[in-house]
């Protein structure tokens, strides 16, 4: 059974680790901490009281934006990813968010085929966005509208 909750200080650690495993080009633990520090901005998922996964994101107004998604890899593949996003949206929607935006690196296939499913539409893309081995990669950005239909 997976547990999501907000992030707290103490997840910090945790929370590194599995950035560093999980991605080539992690955050900075600096970067990390201010997220921390802000209400409502770290999710993270327990699996029997293990970290296993866990989401960033910020809200302006009635605008959220995904920042960062990370599962550890040997769990990647196995939904966490999905029902961790899918907890953030009925979250936002409770509180009245309006739109709900991300940016993918184009080479990530099974992150858009996550971002698809859960009904997000590519709205654009961010030329040379993210550090790749060869210079930059192109971000995609997707969008999800969280509001019901009157």
């Amino acid at each position: 059974m997976h547990r999501i909750r907000k992030g707290e200080l103490g997840d910090l650690s945790t929370i590194m680790e599995i950035e560093t495993a999980a991605h080539a080009y992690p955050w900075s633990e600096k970067i990390m901490l201010r997220y921390l520090h802000k209400q409502d901005s770290v999710w993270v998922m327990e699996e029997q009281g293990t970290h296993v996964a866990h989401a960033v994101i910020s809200t302006v107004l009635d605008e959220a934006e995904l920042l960062m998604v990370s599962v550890l890899p040997e769990r990647q593949g196995q939904g966490l990813g999905r029902a961790l996003l899918t907890r953030v949206i009925e979250i936002l929607v409770e509180r009245k968010i309006a739109t709900f935006f991300l940016e993918v690196r184009e080479s990530n296939a099974p992150a858009i085929a996550l971002y698809d499913a859960l009904g997000f539409n590519e709205t654009g893309r961010r030329d040379g966005y993210y550090p790749h081995p060869d210079g930059r990669e192109d971000a995609l950005i997707f969008s999800l509208d969280l509001t019901e239909d009157e």
